[in-house]
């Protein structure tokens, strides 16, 4: 099983790689929208891509009001 933060290693790896960033340029608390400045669209894209990445579904209103990897990779950690 994996821990919270692997799975917060993973999540930034792979937002690194979708939006062609530097991956040593994110951090754990950083805003996802404005540090890769994304909109909800490419949001939801990114959400898609963790989802189908972890095998989990993530109901939209656990999702309300998360911007940070963190508390991201938690959200996706309680389901796994």
């Amino acid at each position: 099983m994996r821990t919270t933060d692997q799975t917060l290693e993973e999540i930034l790896t792979l937002a690194a790689a979708h939006f062609k960033v530097p991956r040593a340029e994110l951090s754990p608390d950083d805003d996802f929208f404005k540090k890769l400045g994304i909109n909800s669209l490419q949001a939801l894209e990114l959400l898609t891509r963790l989802e189908h990445h972890f095998g989990v579904e993530l109901p939209d209103y656990e999702l309300q009001g998360v911007s940070d990897f963190r508390t991201l990779a938690e959200r996706i950690q309680a389901r796994l």
